[in-house]
């Protein structure tokens, strides 16, 4: 289990984003400290939700106050009590702003976290710019809502210009 003082995203504070390069096979919410869970919001590619359910748990968290935006083109297939918006396809990234936009109503100011995972994913489904914007506009929506963001990609999968933008839209890069 990770404890505030083993996460290296534990000293974000609200208000800010950071770009969360990490190993593959690593998933970027089992890096969450624990308040994490309290009100989460995931965009994730990944649609084994069961698993991010147990390791909501395994973290200490409720899984009831944790969302998903399921970005996939395979059926997600998922009962459980982590509350989910309708699946949109990796290349639809106007359904992913929609779907991010309904979820992230219930994102509480100065307590909530948003966390992009597989930006690299992403990347290979769209254009370099509009990934970009889509990804801007995220944060500075979590920016606004003072709450706190991490955009996650595996490390060598985006290039170097396409983590430089990236970067730009992040107060910190943080790699594992």
């Amino acid at each position: 289990m990770n404890t505030e003082h083993e996460s290296p995203l534990a000293s974000l504070e609200p208000g800010s984003v950071v770009l969360y390069e990490h190993p593959s096979g690593e998933r970027v919410v089992e890096s969450l400290p624990r308040d994490a869970f309290d009100n989460l919001l995931v965009l994730t590619t990944r649609g084994d939700l069961a698993r991010l359910e147990r390791t909501v748990t395994s973290h200490g968290g409720t899984p009831g106050r944790v969302g998903v935006v399921p970005i996939t083109g395979a059926t997600v297939d998922y009962t459980g009590p982590l509350w989910i918006t309708k699946q949109v396809a990796p290349s639809d990234l106007t359904g992913i702003s929609i779907r991010f936009s309904e979820a992230f109503r219930h994102v509480e100011p100065g307590a909530g976290w948003v966390v992009v995972d597989n930006l690299g994913v992403l990347a290979m489904y769209v254009e370099e710019e509009r990934l970009y914007r889509l990804v801007d506009s995220i944060a500075s929506a979590v920016r606004k809502r003072d709450a706190r963001c991490v955009l996650a990609t595996t490390t060598g999968v985006l290039g170097e210009r396409s983590l430089a933008r990236l970067r730009d839209t992040a107060d910190e890069k943080i790699t594992r």
